[in-house]
């Protein structure tokens, strides 16, 4: 460089240049070298490394990030957002056999007809029709897009909740959130991909397998969080413990195993880059779960100064926190251990849902808030609803509802969807789906497609046969695009 800046040609030239704005000019180019590493970086990861077949599914994308915010059990579409007053009228009698027959898996023969006892309105410029049980929710039903088909395969809940996670109703198949990271990889060094959150009562009757990469790499598999303030085991290092000398145990670790890895040996791999994001997580993970950073009202928008919403309030902030810092999926259950703690509402339906409704609607209802203010709803997908839906006649003679896979309701919200829609119906007692039908294969597809990718794409060869989450089925709805 010469040694006068002033003779220099070009923008540096400058008769009054002095050494502070010199380098606020050559400040500009350290910008430059950090774009770089970025690019260097996503090089690295780029078109050698990455399958052919995820190169050649994706698209672009509406949604960079998702939650799906997951009630297990099973919520009554005919008590929250499907109202049928043809039920009220049938209320104590036979289902006509016109409807056909009732597929639940505890009724007797002959079941009756049960009216829903809530109190319905029309909310938001689109008059979306939602119950009393979701009085948080009727302010979002512009942001909201319903789906009244939605049709799943089996009414047991086990392979119901593998079919709504895995496309399939049998173990072994890799979770929706797998598929997601692995076609788009992660936006975060220092957080895991895929999160779960269960209820602190216990996981959800799928268990594991709702949440497992199945044949795809090992490493796409869900990280498994904590409830309470402590949702990562062992995060803090020991008192004392010097992380350079952890870095060179794991360097040390790393280059044992791989002078012998077999690359087919997917469950090392995976192992070794467990421990390199644990170390880093040791990092960046406290500030990312430490909820005590958020404004009192913020914590109180999301309940958590409520007995009652505390903890799913929690898990939704939680959620918040984690896709704001590049988590690329989180899945929170709604439900788990103790049918009591379940949308499972055999005995009685309105006892259940009030109570699982008081749990979730505020919570539920700031997330989207939330989401909208910072700006991130846009690009976030929320996803809301169960493994299947709940009968239009009763159970056991009582207020309860068996468990229904034929037509039930779910919502999506946020990364592309059309805020205030309604896609498909029931038919008058909703027990079927009627018109655009909305299959899970065809959930899924939508899914994918609003997070950029193409389902039909996006495949994995198993077994000799080139796997993909819809299986050979599904198709967009289109109805649902923004």
């Amino acid at each position: 460089m010469p040694s006068n800046l002033n003779q220099c040609p070009g923008p540096w030239a400058s008769p009054t240049l002095d050494r502070r704005e010199w380098l606020r000019r050559a400040g500009g180019g350290f910008g430059m070298l950090a774009m770089a590493s970025l690019l260097e970086r996503e090089a690295k990861a780029g078109d050698a490394a990455i399958p052919s077949a995820v190169l050649e599914a994706r698209r672009p994308a509406t949604a960079k990030r998702c939650i799906f915010l997951y009630m297990t059990g099973g919520p009554s579409q005919m008590d929250l957002f499907d109202p049928k007053p043809a039920l009220a009228k049938l209320d104590g009698q036979p289902l006509p056999p016109s409807f056909g027959k009732v597929r639940g898996q505890f009724l007797e023969n002959d079941p009756l007809c049960l009216a829903s006892k809530r109190k319905w309105g029309r909310y938001g410029e689109s008059g979306m029709d939602m119950s009393d049980l979701v009085p948080n929710l009727h302010k979002h039903a512009d942001d909201i897009a319903l789906i009244r088909s939605c049709v799943a395969d089996s009414v047991v809940h086990a392979p119901a909740m593998y079919q709504m996670m895995t496309g399939r109703v049998l173990t072994g198949f890799p979770s929706l959130g797998s598929w997601v990271t692995y076609g788009l990889g992660s936006e975060s060094d220092d957080l895991p991909s895929y999160v779960v959150m269960t209820q602190p009562e216990g996981t959800p009757e799928g268990g594991a397998p709702c949440w497992g990469a199945g044949f795809l790499p090992a490493h796409h598999q869900g990280t498994l969080f904590r409830s309470g303030p402590a949702p990562i085991v062992n995060l803090k290092p020991s008192d004392g413990f010097d992380p350079s000398r952890r870095r060179r145990m794991l360097d040390l670790l790393k280059g044992m195993n791989e002078r012998g890895l077999d690359p087919a040996d997917d469950e090392l791999s995976a192992r070794m880059a467990s421990y390199e994001l644990a170390f880093r997580m040791q990092s960046a993970a406290p500030e990312a779960v430490d909820l005590s950073r958020e404004s009192e009202l913020t914590k109180s928008m999301y309940g958590l100064d409520n007995e009652r919403t505390a903890d799913f309030g929690a898990r939704c902030l939680l959620a918040r926190r984690l896709v704001e810092r590049g988590v690329r999926f989180v899945q929170l259950y709604s439900g788990g251990g103790p049918v009591a703690v379940q949308w499972d509402a055999h005995d009685d339906v309105d006892a259940n849902h009030e109570k699982m409704c008081g749990m979730t609607d505020q919570p539920v209802a700031a997330l989207l808030t939330d989401l909208k203010s910072r700006g991130l709803l846009d690009e976030t997908l929320v996803i809301w609803g169960g493994e299947f839906g709940r009968t239009p006649v009763r159970q056991g003679g009582g207020r309860g509802r068996d468990h229904n896979a034929a037509g039930f309701s779910m919502w999506m919200a946020g990364g592309g969807v059309k805020g205030g829609s309604i896609v498909g119906e029931t038919d008058e007692v909703g027990l079927k789906a009627i018109s655009e039908r909305a299959h899970v294969n065809d959930l899924h597809a939508t899914i994918l497609h609003l997070m950029g990718i193409d389902h039909l794409k996006l495949t994995y060869l198993h077994g000799g046969r080139d796997e993909r989450l819809t299986d050979v089925g599904g198709r967009v709805l289109t109805g649902l695009l923004a």
